[in-house]
């Protein structure tokens, strides 16, 4: 690892040099009372390099190069401006405001907007949605609730703030699923930095690739890809915001950039803080008192061993937008979290006390971004993580409890302890899992010019483990194995844009290479017959291509078709081939890879305009050919753990079904948005086809926000939220056969739940003030495994903005 890093500081020493001279170009535009045009498109027309203006009117365009350009700034219903500027040499920033006039013109025919950079990375030909982040940031709404509200994807979650999280893409899910940080896998960050804890405030947008994931996100993600993009303007900038709510829940981040404008050396950090008792209520079949004689009364109960914290934080130092470089930061990221266990896999009518898991980190960072390097149209990019990851696993009372978090009687009524001395099956431990992980991203491109452009990524991942437990012997840790894995992959892409921009095809191959190592200690008898320890050491180096293809033709402006297909690889991760004691996950070292050729075929029409209407149509149909598809055991009532969970190679099988998504808004003030999906997951599995269980078939998301200026102040902006959440009933075990009775118990009920949230903003536009009720209804709201979450709760929620101060 360490050689693979020199390699990198020493390209970055070549890559400094000197380039030509460039400008960022900032400003707002309002409307000629003063008031800011959100999302207005600002356009250099020379060079086809446009942004939209953010909810306040501001606008940055960074890396113009020197020379005279027309700034196109547009508007729908307003008259477009143009001005002539300048950049010089010795340009440094230029700062130009705009107040467009309203266009007294009503125009009856259909307008198409121009196309934003959403618009743009949905209409490449990838089954993709772009998320954006910046009006879930004013709320109190965790990323993974932003997610959750995203066409064909569903958020898998474990009971409440900290749980164990899994992602589904078109029924694909877990591991087959990558998390990204900018293009590093989330899993490099360890457990106490994830879509938990970072803040949507920190996230400029979230990318979401469904089964077909391009090159330059190189990595065995077969399912598809969740890419969570951090903010990267090199605007000075300050926020700060903190929440507070039911199950005594706590959240607060403040990030910040400072940028000296002479020099371009730049200074940005971030902090958060989260904790929750998650001590809401909880009901059903196993929330019981087991009381004199066996006798089991069902309660409605609090969990009492499920609070969670986490705290971390992220520094850099470097420059922006100077000569060299367009970004380059050197940093440290840190974070750790405390996390109580209240059951095994399933809930149980006897849960845990005293189980807890710990996890830190400690990782150094590196960012470098130039475009045109040396030359016009050569782009780098290289992103890289090394570091430590540490989890501890404690369990050491013996002692069972019910769910009234009292100490659980016998028959006869006494007070009775387990037999193995620790409240997850096993024996009593303190084990820990010390981790040296590194992760680097590079990728080059070359535009050769407007229809051709090549693309070379690479990916590296390690991880090298060593397990230890404080509560055995010197001798038995002594004979404790440890476990490296390490990953290569490599991506080649050719993008070809044709007949005036209306096709976009992009052809991509992919190499897979993955090095396992385990090694455990022990004794061996000579020949004189003295023992002496050796290792042995169990390995494997395996290989495997894969290859595929998105492309888009748009029929006519803002009707666009979609297709594409992939070979995808996907590799067993390390808690899936080493286990896994804080998860519960038994290790499976006979584990094989799976793989799928995944298809989309869709279509996107908009964005339209008719008047003051604007609408977006777009849906996908999809297939999944899965062969040695990896999960949980196909388990039926009859062979169920309740605590212990191990993940194998289910069968071969097939996923199909069909998404689709409706945004309208009317006057940018008030907005719908509608998705729903659905699909049939089959396996075989000992020669007979099944649905695979745990999974939701068939999901619906809708939401509503309208938006009310003035209200109690001048130029203040009070907006209306409503989302619901549909959920059709699923089974999370496989029935025993068709007629069998008792199935229904391992049925999860139809769930409906519905969030509504206020937002108000001041005049100054800095301070905002928010309140949040999800699950108004208080409805059951169960997921993987039947595990309960949340019923109702409140949040309130304030944050303060500050830009170029």
């Amino acid at each position: 690892m360490k050689n693979y890093f020199t390699s990198i500081f020493l390209l970055l020493y070549i890559f400094i040099q000197g380039q030509e001279g460039i400008s960022t170009i900032s400003g707002t535009v309002n409307d000629e009372n003063g008031n800011p045009l959100p999302f207005a498109n600002v356009l250099v027309k020379s060079l086809n390099l446009g942004v939209l203006t953010n909810d306040r009117g501001n606008f940055i365009l960074n890396n113009v190069p020197k020379g005279k350009h027309k700034l196109v700034v547009s508007y729908i219903g307003y008259i477009t401006s143009t001005k002539t500027i300048e950049v010089t040499q010795d340009t440094k920033e230029l700062k130009i405001d705009y107040r467009l006039h309203e266009n007294i013109e009503n125009l009856d025919e259909v307008m198409v907007s121009g196309k934003s950079k959403q618009t743009e990375l949905e209409t490449k030909g990838f089954a993709v949605s772009a998320i954006k982040t910046k009006e879930a940031s004013l709320r109190n709404i965790q990323t993974n609730e932003l997610l959750n509200t995203a066409v064909g994807v569903k958020i898998r979650q474990n009971g409440g703030l900290g749980s164990d999280v899994t992602y589904s893409l078109n029924g694909l899910s877990g591991n087959s699923v990558r998390i990204f940080i900018d293009g590093i896998p989330i899993s490099t960050y360890g457990n106490s930095f994830n879509l938990n804890s970072i803040p949507p405030s920190m996230i400029k947008h979230i990318e979401v690739y469904k089964g077909v994931v391009p090159g330059h996100l190189a990595d065995d993600a077969l399912g598809g890809a969740i890419n969570i993009l951090l903010q990267k303007d090199a605007k000075t900038n300050f926020n700060a915001s903190i929440s507070y709510g039911s199950f005594n829940t706590l959240q607060a981040s403040v990030n910040g950039l400072y940028r000296f404008k002479e020099s371009g050396f730049t200074v940005k950090a971030s902090l958060f803080h989260n904790y929750s008792d998650n001590d809401y209520k909880i009901s059903g079949r196993s929330v019981v008192v087991t009381g004199l004689g066996g006798v089991q009364t069902p309660i409605t109960a609090r969990r009492f061993n499920d609070a969670y914290r986490s705290t971390g934080g992220m520094a850099q130092i470097g420059f922006t937008d100077v000569k060299w470089t367009d970004q380059f930061f050197i940093g440290v990221t840190g974070s750790d979290d405390y996390k109580e266990v209240q059951h095994g896999a399933f809930m149980t009518i006897t849960p845990y006390k005293d189980r807890f898991l710990a996890s830190d980190a400690l990782l150094a960072s590196l960012n470098y971004h130039k475009k045109n390097l040396f030359t016009e149209g050569l782009d780098a990019n290289i992103n890289g993580l090394y570091g430590k990851r540490n989890r501890a696993v404690n369990d050491t009372v013996s002692w069972a409890y019910g769910w009234n978090g009292e100490r659980a009687i016998d028959f006869r009524g006494n007070e009775y302890q387990y037999t193995w001395g620790s409240q997850q099956e096993g024996e009593p431990t303190l084990a820990k899992i010390k981790r040296n992980v590194a992760s680097i991203r590079t990728g080059l491109s070359y535009t050769i010019n407007e229809h051709h452009k090549i693309l070379v990524n690479h990916v590296y991942s390690g991880i090298d483990r060593e397990d230890s437990d404080a509560l055995r012997s010197v001798l038995e840790n002594t004979f404790l194995g440890t476990r490296d894995l390490h990953k290569n992959i490599y991506s080649l892409t050719y993008e070809l844009t044709a007949f005036e921009k209306k096709l976009k095809t992009s052809v991509f191959g992919k190499y897979y290479q993955q090095k396992t190592t385990s090694v455990d200690p022990t004794i061996e008898t000579e020949s004189n017959g003295s023992n002496v320890i050796v290792d042995e050491v169990v390995s494997s180096n395996k290989n495997y291509d894969g290859y595929g293809f998105a492309s888009s033709y748009s029929i006519v402006p803002n009707i666009t078709l979609l297709a594409s297909a992939e070979k995808a690889i996907r590799l067993p991760n390390e808690t899936e081939v080493f286990g896994n004691d804080g998860d519960n996950v038994v290790a499976n070292s006979s584990i094989n890879p799976e793989s799928s050729n995944n298809y989309n075929l869709g279509f996107r029409l908009g964005n339209f305009t008719i008047k003051k209407h604007d609408f977006t149509i777009s849906t996908n149909v999809f297939t999944r050919n899965i062969k040695d598809r990896i999960g949980l055991p196909i388990e039926t009532s009859l062979n169920v753990d309740d605590e212990l969970i191990v993940y194998v190679n289910q069968g071969s099988g097939t996923s199909k079904g069909i998404d689709a998504q409706l945004t309208y808004s009317y006057n940018n003030n008030f907005g719908l948005n509608f998705n729903i999906s659905r699909f049939d997951l089959k396996i075989i599995n000992q020669g007979i086809e099944i649905n695979v269980p745990n999974t939701p078939f068939f999901t619906m998301n809708g939401g509503l926000r309208y938006s009310l200026k003035n209200v109690i102040q001048k130029k203040s902006h009070l907006n209306i939220f409503y989302n619901i959440y549909f959920t059709d009933k699923f089974s999370f075990l496989t029935a025993q056969g068709s007629n069998t009775v008792g199935n229904e118990f391992f049925d999860i009920p139809e769930q409906l739940m519905q969030d509504f949230g206020l937002s108000y903003t001041f005049p100054n536009n800095m301070f905002v003030m928010s309140f949040d009720i999800k699950n108004i209804l208080d409805e059951p709201v169960y997921d993987n495994l039947s595990v309960q979450k949340p019923g109702r709760a409140f949040y309130l929620k304030m944050n303060y903005t500050l830009n170029k101060f």
